[in-house]
């Protein structure tokens, strides 16, 4: 039966990044106290937190003592070891759990539990060396794309192999990894993302598909509702649930597709708030911060009606010229523009320091004054 921890208790983020940080801010708004826990001292999350414990994700004495000051956990990025999980589930509840982990984070889990469950995915096969990579690319055919089975994000570990004559010794040294995934390239019209939330008792709730537009591999732009049919949309959202259902994940699901003629193509998987999602904060009835701190905690889900057309626009640490902070004030001067900046310290080359939300009259619109904005950086 699912337990339900009302407001004034206190809940634990693993992962000290501007997810966790957001919501580490969603929590405290409805009333929880906060402690992150991240091998950094100086994750942006830690600002809004009520503790913050530094320590590595296998040092499990400070595992036992964060997991001693709150009452739940949940965590921000998937790149955390499923034994981090198992050690603070010997003493309090965490979503989502260790086995959900373990599966999103690995790609060959991922795809073969897609595949297992009917769900509609790239032709894929598994991979440990170079003649096994030649073999399974005659098989698959080209265009293809080599990933590495654990971790990778923003375009990390992957290889595109575009053709027969492609060096496929070189593409396996290029991975760098043990055991790699080789997908069949998926020729989509557009790429979606569908948030799910789902309570440990089954409730679910899922916010309108976004259309994501990336650049260099990292997700430039956001748009809600999606340029899709009302068809297309309503599958793609029947398709996440069914997703989140089968995984039977706790909190948020952020799944990843490609439209291709009119079909659906799962991705990738999330558990955790996505950067799709950002817009939820100043467009939807509920933000999927908050949203997240409700499923792990099992309060009802709010509403996921979009309010307004948005979209968001990722600023990253190329805006930041010789080291010079950009001048806000444009977006400052916009009513229409939400600028949310993570103060993440130094900024860097495509790290992810901020982003702006435009709501409009129209999805073209809010599209266009979101790149006019951007581009005043």
């Amino acid at each position: 039966m699912a337990t339900h921890l009302l407001p004034g208790s206190t809940v634990g983020i693993l992962g000290g990044g501007q997810l966790g940080r957001m919501s580490a801010m969603a929590a405290r708004r409805l009333g929880y106290r906060v402690v992150t826990f991240d091998p950094s001292p100086s994750a942006c999350a830690a600002a809004v937190a009520d503790t913050h414990i530094t320590a590595a994700w296998d040092d499990e004495l400070a595992l036992r003592r964060f997991a001693g000051l709150c009452q739940r956990a949940t965590l921000e990025f998937e790149n955390i070891p499923p034994a981090t999980i198992r050690t603070v589930a010997e003493k309090i509840s965490v979503h989502p759990s260790a086995d959900v982990l373990a599966i999103c984070q690995n790609r060959r889990r991922e795809k073969e539990f897609l595949k297992n469950n009917g769900i509609p995915c790239a032709r894929f096969e598994v991979v440990s060396s170079a003649p096994e990579l030649k073999n399974a690319v005659a098989r698959i055919g080209t265009p293809c794309v080599l990933k590495t089975a654990d971790f990778g994000y923003d375009g990390k570990g992957q290889v595109k192999i575009k053709d027969g004559s492609a060096d496929l010794d070189a593409a396996w040294a290029q991975l760098g990894s043990p055991q790699g995934v080789l997908e069949g390239w998926v020729p989509f019209d557009m790429e979606i993302s569908v948030i799910v939330a789902r309570t440990e008792d089954g409730h679910v709730a899922a916010f309108s598909a976004a259309e994501n537009i990336h650049r260099n591999h990292i997700l430039h732009l956001s748009i809600c509702p999606a340029r899709i049919s009302e068809d297309i949309a309503r599958r793609a959202e029947s398709l996440a649930i069914s997703v989140a259902n089968k995984l039977q994940v706790v909190g948020l699901l952020g799944v990843e597709l490609f439209v291709t003629k009119g079909e659906l193509v799962v991705n990738e998987l999330a558990p955790r708030p996505h950067n799709s999602g950002h817009h939820t904060l100043d467009a939807c009835e509920t933000s999927q911060f908050e949203q997240h701190i409700r499923a792990v905690c099992g309060l009802p889900l709010g509403g996921t009606k979009v309010l307004a057309p948005a979209a968001m626009v990722n600023i990253l640490g190329d805006v930041w010229l010789q080291g010079r902070q950009p001048d806000w004030s444009s977006v400052l001067a916009d009513p229409s523009a939400n600028l949310h900046l993570y103060d993440k310290g130094t900024p860097a080359p495509g790290r992810k320091m901020g982003h702006i939300t435009v709501t409009a009259a129209t999805v073209d619109e809010a599209v266009r004054r979101a790149e006019a904005l951007h581009a005043t950086l």
